[in-house]
């Protein structure tokens, strides 16, 4: 790690300390005895998600919560548990060694997890995330999540 200050390439660890999804280390120069910080965190592999239309786009973890924040408008559905799944659908790809996702399989996550959540959420995402275009869609979703959240039973 180079000094800020000299330049000099070689460094102590004073302190080091978990800081969100990073750890802080607090570092002094050897050479000038400057003091300075560093962040360190898990480089995470590209993503990328095949869209419907047969393209590629890279992951934004970003774009996945703002498109949950919209289904949930209203809702009684936290910041966090929004953050959760987002962070659901990164972690199921790093787990399972993924490197290309397709955008069907997203959603599918998403609404599994917006199903143990709200029900409105859950039929405001299936709506945009299916594209549903007249009133026997959203009749068959309702009654899909009646299907899903009851076992499956009739």
């Amino acid at each position: 790690m180079k000094c800020p200050f000299c330049s000099f390439e070689d460094s102590k660890v004073i302190d080091s300390r978990p800081a969100d999804d990073k750890i802080r280390r607090r570092r002094e120069c050897i050479k000038c005895g400057g003091r300075f910080t560093t962040y360190e965190m898990i480089e995470v592999p590209l993503l990328m998600v095949e869209k419907r239309s047969g393209g590629f786009e890279q992951f934004d973890k970003q774009k996945l919560i703002k498109g949950i924040f919209t289904a949930i408008k209203k809702r009684p559905v936290t910041k966090t548990q929004v953050e959760e799944i987002a962070g659901y659908v990164e972690n199921y790809c790093a787990d399972h060694l993924k490197t290309v996702i397709r955008s069907e399989e997203i959603g599918n996550i998403v609404l599994d997890r917006l199903r143990d959540i709200d029900p409105i959420s859950y039929i405001r995402f299936a709506s945009v995330y299916k594209d549903f275009t007249d009133i026997a869609s959203f009749v068959a979703a309702i009654s899909e999540f009646d299907d899903k959240k009851d076992g499956g039973t009739d």
